[in-house]
């Protein structure tokens, strides 16, 4: 029998003579172990010398950088497999814009104070041209004024400047296009609208002109979803919801602006939402001034709708403007069947018509490998935008759960 002494604790140990060998045995074995990983490792470091030793400093930059990319790429693709990507597409004045707003103001997303100030000098030039293009069209459509006192203030309108407009000439614009607005003239023009190119807003903005002219008007969210303003580019807009980040692609529907759209395509694209102005069907395009709004919207939808370019993606239709349809359907001065003789309904319906313009859509689909879903919208109305876009959420992401990998 063997005693052994811990140095430490002092205490002593008895062991069999057997067991002696065997813990010595097992300590032989364990330094042969460590001693092997140990050369290995000088080996593996040796390897790696020797690749520094054959490399310039240059290279070995290079080599760095390049591991660099491949973890970005990696990391990039991993953060687009967990976002949601829609492209808003549709003719020039359907909307698209409009609803990029709403996404903001549904989802909490302040506008800038610098961005509502260029909204503000927006809408004063929505304003002073709106009022110009009337003046145009009660010449030209010989519509006689209701006081003759305001052709001064229709020549004074004329000459008036807004491309450099601030808070101070607007004031003193303002009187004299709040006399024209309340002329009779003015007012029988703006109801003949539809023979001439006028935006849509324009009876919004001339009704708040007292509003509008002080000196501490900052535009309100209903101002901001009511200004035009042409989009030319591309613009993005990225909000989180529900922990998903969904990115919103707006696109210049004008027919310069157009090229544009495939270059946003590419396989992170989710969905593609295409807003449609129902209420142009009487209404020719500002581009060529023949060609009727609603069949070039329609044109443009099939050529999305039958891309193969688009193949199996889901498009979700917006059939938008619906508070304006209303009121041409409701007017006697307008009819669909003097545009679409091949309509049957009832055409004072806003069912019957809202009925014949989405199959007027749906029908151009010649396969049906792309899921398409439809919405009746109002882009300005935000209670209306948030229960169509809560339903739009739901079913794109119930549609690419894997994909976003929430299971």
């Amino acid at each position: 029998m063997l005693e052994t002494v811990n140095s430490e604790t002092g205490t002593t140990t008895q062991l069999m003579e057997g067991q002696d060998n065997e813990i010595v045995a097992r300590s032989s074995h364990d330094r042969l172990r460590s001693s092997r990983f140990a050369c290995l490792r000088c080996c593996g470091s040796l390897l790696n010398y020797l690749v520094l030793l054959r490399n310039t400093p240059e290279e070995l930059e290079q080599r760095y950088k390049s591991k660099e990319i491949d973890k970005f790429l990696e990391k990039e693709k991993q953060t687009f497999r967990r976002q949601v990507k829609l492209l808003l597409l549709g003719a020039g004045e359907s909307g698209k814009s409009t609803f990029l707003k709403q996404m903001r103001i549904i989802h909490g997303v302040n506008f800038e104070p610098e961005l509502k100030k260029e909204y503000q000098y927006v809408i004063y030039q929505n304003v002073i041209r709106g009022m110009q293009v009337l003046i145009d069209a009660r010449e030209k459509l010989e519509i006689p004024w209701g006081n003759n006192d305001r052709e001064k203030d229709s020549s004074e309108t004329k000459l008036m400047e807004c491309t450099s407009i601030d808070a101070e000439k607007f004031i003193q614009y303002a009187a004299v296009i709040g006399r024209l607005w309340q002329d009779r003239g003015i007012r029988r023009a703006y109801e003949r609208r539809r023979e001439f190119q006028i935006s849509d807003s324009v009876n919004y903005f001339l009704n708040e002109i007292n509003r509008l002219a002080t000196s501490d008007y900052v535009p309100t969210h209903k101002d901001i979803l009511h200004c035009r303003k042409a989009t030319k580019g591309v613009y993005e807009f990225c909000v989180k919801i529900q922990n998903i980040p969904f990115v919103f692609v707006d696109v210049g529907g004008q027919r310069t602006q157009r090229q544009k759209w495939t270059r946003c395509f590419d396989s992170s694209v989710t969905s593609i939402i295409f807003l449609v102005s129902t209420s142009e069907f009487d209404q020719v395009l500002a581009e060529d001034r023949m060609t009727n709004r609603l069949e070039e919207s329609r044109n443009i939808f099939d050529t999305i709708v039958n891309n193969n370019t688009f193949k199996g993606i889901s498009i979700i239709l917006f059939l938008n403007k619906m508070d304006l349809l209303e009121q041409k359907v409701r007017n006697p001065e307008t009819d669909i069947r003097w545009y679409y003789p091949q309509f049957s309904g009832n055409s004072h319906s806003l069912l019957d018509v809202q009925n014949f313009i989405l199959q007027m859509f749906m029908s151009v689909r010649k396969s049906q490998q792309s899921r398409t879903y439809h919405h009746f919208t109002t882009a300005i109305d935000t209670r209306n935008m948030t229960v169509v876009f809560n339903s739009v959420k739901d079913t794109i992401l119930q549609r690419n759960l894997n994909a976003l990998m929430l299971q």
